[in-house]
């Protein structure tokens, strides 16, 4: 235990974890607003955003995040000089979020569609028998029973993403991973210790999302 304190002193690793959750937290919101809008592609009437739905969902969860991650960087803003912003831990920064986001969206999208599997069929029908069309009746009827029925896999969508987060070191992320590594170089004399501080610090973060989805699941439940 005075091997881990003394890590924890000596490296910044609050602050490290910190970033992991800043990157969580903002990918979480956009990966959940994208991939409602692709569940929602997934499930219109029109087959060409059916099609385009499907495509991204397939194409892009069967893709390496850490391809992606290193696409951004090294393409869009080396190749392509596309930048969120001049500094360069900020520029970083965004790019991990916004591939995060890009990345998990899928995994979101599906997420939402199981929801939308658990409602009943006579609900979308007694929406188009009061005269809703896809849109409203999307948005009234379907999808907050389905949200409720999707709690339990958008929980682990979200704990996953919270994990994946450490991927954001290919990008040149100062995180908890790459503050492990650094760790690893100069003190190797305390490797157990190392490994411990790392994983009591995700464990304190993804613990409590497993438990508030439990309690979320059976509390929100849809009775039927």
């Amino acid at each position: 235990m005075d091997g881990l304190f003394e890590l924890i002193a000596e490296y910044n690793v609050v602050q490290a974890f910190g970033v992991n959750l800043a990157l969580a937290v903002l990918a979480a919101i956009g990966s959940f607003v994208l991939g409602a809008i692709l569940a929602l592609f997934r499930i219109s009437p029109v087959p060409s955003l059916q099609a385009f739905g499907s495509a991204y969902v397939n194409l892009v969860r069967n893709t390496p995040l850490t391809i992606l991650m290193v696409l951004g960087i090294l393409g869009v803003w080396g190749q392509l000089k596309f930048s969120f912003s001049s500094d360069f831990n900020t520029n970083f920064f965004m790019f991990a979020v916004v591939t995060l986001s890009l990345y998990h969206a899928a995994f979101f999208c599906e997420a939402i569609r199981s929801g939308v599997n658990t409602v009943p069929l006579g609900q979308a029908e007694a929406a188009r028998a009061i005269g809703l069309s896809f849109l409203p009746a999307a948005r009234m009827v379907i999808f907050p029973q389905a949200l409720r029925g999707a709690i339990t896999p958008l929980g682990n969508t979200l704990i996953a993403l919270t994990k994946n987060t450490t991927v954001a070191a290919a990008a040149s992320v100062t995180e908890a991973s790459s503050v492990m590594k650094t760790m690893i170089e100069f003190r190797p004399d305390v490797m157990i210790s190392i490994f411990m501080t790392i994983a009591i610090g995700f464990c304190l973060i993804v613990i409590p999302i497993g438990l508030v989805t439990t309690w979320a699941s059976e509390r929100f439940a849809v009775a039927r």
